[in-house]
């Protein structure tokens, strides 16, 4: 890395940080938006009152009008909304009958969600409130309508009283009736574990529909609740998910309001928090041409808020429909853990033999970093799950394996690094000649020449970290995911899916946030002595220049850790936590090759092998050869213009 490349790396850095800073709101500013929120909000509810004495008005029209026999669903109207529950081993569901949808999913036996009081948690011990599940939403938190376009008046499921039949712990069926002998049936049954098989069809109302009628209105949409410790963090991974039919996976931004309208028919679409989702898959699948919105909740209009919001969702597409009623409109729904395995095993259980490759709800980084997780950290981490081991050790062991694996490599780079420290006198002796700046091209060339003696490359020192950043970066996407790491334990860490406090406040601060991370702290410490230690290594092998520009890479190694700490703060400790006990073991690694290292056997090595390369001259190749020729290519250009110059100068 030459002197330009590393303060453009600090230029960066301090553009960064003080556009950061430059962005940041006033106070006036905060007042303004805090003002002007209200105002939306007192606008909002004034709007929503409207809309509700607007439909109560329609409402008592259409009973009104119900002394007509020919009006449509007169009798379902108006009504009394009574709660139906299916529940199996590990889900509960509580159907309304006015609208005939899902009102309320209870997910047992996990860590229930938090109750809060402002920003805090009612238990500052950071420990979940063990309510026995977690409760998806609840009331208007979901709702589901679907809209069928008759001939005389469209007709709105979300308006109608249903009456519920055959109904068991995992069944039941809805009924409206249009007029005698004329019904809406929506039927559901609920599988063994989470998910809802669901049918919507209409019986002798053929006539009451267009003849070309063959798509129904589905209007879906959900308040996400915040079910985690850190909104800032939990609210990174809220998202609506969809995949395209044939295609791909695809979403909408995290951090913005974002609207997107899809391009081709739709299998499933996702409304996921980090931790649990609710899908709704059609058989059919979902017409192009969806509209999907995702709009992110103000964490501090909400901070005294008994139940805080994440983001709020929207789809609203059109699916199959048959008015003659000989085919049904089929609909799954999924409510459940984000857990890859469970996602992925609900193919399986569908009714639709379709490859609906849920499990990519669980986000596993870009196609490089996905496929290490796929095939290596996800397996491990289960298997070592399954012993039943606390799952600091389970994070411990992965990154035992982890050093165990690339340990080879890491002793193949380590040793070329420490050839180059013990070549070193040799290389300032012959370089020492060219000391002048003009000379710089021959130095370089010259110690090219002597590493080609030796067979050794100077490259290979930066294999350490070619090897660890796809390691890293894959546990960055792999371990805030992880749904098993939800509310476990370990030492002081009293969930590892969440940051671990050690001092809090009641305000943000610009950078920092509300708290100061233990496990982060830790981790910055690390890679500060990890940083000092890889300098003091590669400090005895720089030769000239390249001093020099150590020097200047030292301040860029020790400035990345200060960076970390303002992005990992409200990172899970799990994460940190890895990336901690990483450097660690890192450390004794290096610490533990140096000491074993015996400098004068290892120069004594090098001799031998530059005495047999003398005897047997081989070409330079691979990367040292390139360096070479470009060198000359360079030595050549200049000797060009040196020679246009004086000629220039005789005229």
């Amino acid at each position: 890395m030459d002197k330009n490349t590393i303060i453009g790396f600090v230029l960066i850095a301090a553009v960064l940080f003080g556009f950061a800073w430059w962005q940041q709101p006033s106070e006036e500013q905060l007042q303004a938006q805090r003002e002007q929120y209200e105002k939306d909000s007192i606008a909002t509810a004034n709007k929503q009152q409207a809309e509700k004495a607007a439909q109560a008005k329609q409402k008592a029209a259409a009973i009104e009008a119900a002394s007509n026999d020919s009006a449509l669903f007169h009798t379902a109207i108006a009504g009394t909304a009574q709660d139906i529950v299916l529940k199996n081993s590990k889900l509960e569901l509580t159907f309304s009958t006015k609208g005939a949808t899902v009102t309320k999913a209870y997910i047992k036996n996990e860590k229930g969600s938090k109750r809060y009081v402002g920003h805090d948690i009612a238990d500052k011990s950071g420990k979940h409130d063990d309510l026995g599940g977690v409760t998806l939403f609840d009331g208007n938190d979901q709702q589901l309508d679907y809209t069928l376009v008759a001939k005389e008046n469209n007709i709105s499921t979300k308006d109608l009283f249903f009456t519920p039949s055959n109904l068991t712990d995992s069944t039941v069926t809805f009924t409206a009736e249009a007029a005698p002998g004329k019904t809406l049936v929506i039927s559901y049954k609920l599988g063994k574990d989470y998910l809802l098989h669901s049918s919507l069809k209409v019986n002798g109302m053929a006539g009451m529909f267009d003849p070309n009628t063959s798509k129904l209105n589905v209007d879906w949409h959900e308040k996400v609740k915040e079910q985690e410790r850190g909104f800032t963090f939990e609210n990174r991974y809220a998202r609506l998910d969809w995949k395209e039919k044939d295609g791909d996976i695809d979403f909408l931004s995290e951090s913005s309001d974002k609207e997107e309208s899809t391009e081709e028919a739709v299998d499933w679409i996702a409304f996921k928090n980090q931790f649990f989702s609710a899908v709704m898959i059609s058989k059919d699948a979902f017409d192009k041409g969806a509209d999907l919105h995702s709009t992110p909740y103000d964490k501090k209009s909400q901070e005294n808020n008994p139940v805080r919001y994440l983001k709020d969702f929207t789809a609203k597409t059109k699916a199959s429909f048959d008015p003659t009623g000989q085919k049904p409109s089929e609909f799954e729904f999924y409510f459940g853990p984000n857990d890859f395995y469970i996602l992925k095993n609900v193919e399986k259980q569908s009714t639709f033999g379709k490859d609906l490759e849920l499990e990519r709800i669980v986000y596993l980084g870009w196609p490089l970093f996905r496929y290490i997780n796929r095939w290596f950290t996800l397996p491990v981490f289960t298997f070592l799950t399954n012993w039943g081991l606390p799952m600091g050790i389970v994070l411990i062991l992965i990154t035992l394996l982890l050093k165990v694996i690339t340990y080879p490599m890491v002793k193949k780079s380590y040793m070329s690094s420490a050839k180059m420290r013990v070549l070193k006198p040799k290389l300032d002796e012959a370089t020492k000649q060219y000391d002048k700046p003009e000379d710089q091209m021959q130095k370089q060339q010259a110690m090219m020449q002597l590493y080609s003696e030796y067979g050794v490359s100077p490259l290979s020192g930066c294999l350490p970290m070619l090897i660890q950043m796809p390691i890293w970066i894959a546990m960055f996407n792999f371990v805030p995911n992880a749904i098993q790491l939800r509310g476990q334990s370990f030492l002081w860490m009293h969930d590892l899916s969440t940051y671990d406090p050690i001092v809090e406040w009641g305000s943000n601060l610009w950078l920092i946030g509300d708290h100061l991370s233990l496990t982060c702290i830790l981790f910055v410490g690390a890679q500060l002595l990890y940083s000092w230690f890889t300098m003091q290594l590669q400090k005895d092998q720089m030769v000239g220049d390249q001093a020099q520009q150590m020097k200047m890479m030292q301040w860029m190694m020790l400035l990345m850790p200060v960076m970390f700490f303002f992005i990992f703060n409200d990172y899970s400790s799990g994460l940190n936590f890895y990336y901690f006990i990483s450097l660690f073991f890192s450390a004794i690694i290096m610490f533990t090759l140096r000491k074993t290292t015996n400098d004068e056997k290892l120069l004594a090595i090098l001799e031998a092998r530059r005495a047999e390369n003398k005897k047997n001259p081989q070409k330079m190749t691979g990367m040292a050869a390139r360096l070479q020729r470009m060198q000359q290519e360079q030595q050549e250009l200049q000797r060009k213009r040196e020679e246009l110059e004086r000629k220039r100068r005789n005229l």
